[in-house]
């Protein structure tokens, strides 16, 4: 193994989610382009088990454990285990000497964060979405530095030191964004495209072929639908379209979704912070449907920000009913210059540059505890 420049490394901790997997690897690979070390504590989940950038540099595996929501007796043991995890990562912190720790919330990052703060070791602190984690309000009070994805982020402590950074997302997906898209429909048919998140989503899957089924036969015909939905369902989901004039496909997991997100004219989504911002960056009108069992509710305020700048539509899951979406896509497919103004607007929410903002922000705190 590559012996490391003490003086040049950086620890990242995260958890094992998409939310803090994608920033994180986002920034391990643009503080490797820029000469740093760059090494990742996690929780024994995510240990060997990442792809990209955090998959290929070294990782340790920190003891945590989780309090929230928990039974009492679960809640004392997951203490126990953080305390064991903040005595594990300051030893290792002690050996590898970082100049600096970054975090991105969830529970498997917070022993490492608390560790770093008791060794005096330079902490940042990644927030995700428009409302800040219970972890990450702990931390933020004895954070150097909080970057931001959003503009205005609910429970940041008042003390805060804070940059908007955004939230790093897939480069081949953020190169789309000084593409001149045509906005509005983009063809004679019009491009639906549904993503569940990473697990897909059941109520996709259940509403969104009803709403198709309620419209006439010539408005089912100028559909096009490009859908997700989970892993073995796929069968099920496509036969739901049976007797549907629109053309379905029906997919576990698209690969080519750049290819995707430059044909549709528009999209069903939830409201996961990647998700807002890959969709804000390619300029595509939204119909966002916040997942509504989300930590402090935070994809409805993720959500909210994108209908507040108009650039999108927000229908909370209790009101997602077929009727709903067959009229809110009728109204969309017929008012191509509404559906510009709603793609203008989110490119303006675009934050494109998030990972350079992201180690921007590190290496100026670096140069500060240096002086």
């Amino acid at each position: 193994m590559k012996k490391l420049d003490l003086k040049k490394t950086i620890v990242l901790t995260a958890g094992g989610t998409g939310g803090h997997v994608y920033p994180a690897d986002a920034l391990a690979e643009e503080l490797e382009n820029r000469g740093y070390e760059v090494i990742l504590f996690t929780d024994k989940r995510g240990l060997n088990n990442y792809k990209g950038k955090l998959g290929q540099i070294e990782n340790k595996a920190i003891c945590s454990g989780s309090v929230v929501g928990k039974s009492w007796l679960t809640k004392i043991e997951s203490l126990f285990k953080v305390g064991m995890g903040v005595v594990q990562a300051a030893c290792y912190l002690i050996k590898k000497k970082p100049c600096c720790v970054v975090g991105f919330g969830g529970y498997a990052s917070f022993p490492t964060a608390v560790a770093a703060v008791c060794l005096r070791i330079p902490l940042v602190v990644h927030e995700q979405n428009s409302v800040m984690s219970r972890t990450n309000r702990i931390l933020a009070r004895f954070a150097a530095m909080v970057a931001q994805s959003f503009r205005d982020v609910k429970n940041t402590p008042a003390n805060a030191k804070i940059i908007l950074s955004g939230m790093p997302i897939r480069a081949k997906i953020a190169e789309l964004y000084a593409q001149n898209l045509k906005a509005g429909k983009k063809g004679d048919k019009f491009v639906l495209l549904v993503i569940g998140g990473s697990q897909g989503a059941k109520v996709f899957a259940e509403i969104v072929p009803k709403a198709i089924a309620l419209m006439s036969e010539m408005e089912q015909n100028s559909f096009v639908i490009y859908q997700q939905c989970r892993k073995g369902e796929e069968e099920c989901v496509a036969k739901a379209y049976d007797n549907l004039k629109a053309k379905v496909t029906v997919r576990n997991f698209f690969e080519n979704m750049p290819e995707l997100y430059q044909k549709a004219d528009l999209i069903i989504s939830r409201a996961g912070a990647s998700s807002v911002y890959e969709i804000a960056a390619v300029g595509l009108p939204a119909v966002l449907v916040p997942l509504p069992t989300a930590a402090d509710n935070h994809q409805y305020y993720n959500a909210k920000e994108f209908e507040t700048e108009g650039a999108g539509i927000v229908v909370q899951q209790t009101e997602f009913t077929p009727q709903k979406l067959k009229e809110v896509l009728i109204d969309l497919a017929n008012n191509p210059q509404k559906m510009k103004i709603m793609a203008e607007k989110a490119k303006k929410i675009a934050i494109v540059d998030a990972a350079k903002r992201l180690a921007d922000g590190v290496e100026s705190l670096i140069k500060q505890e240096n002086v």
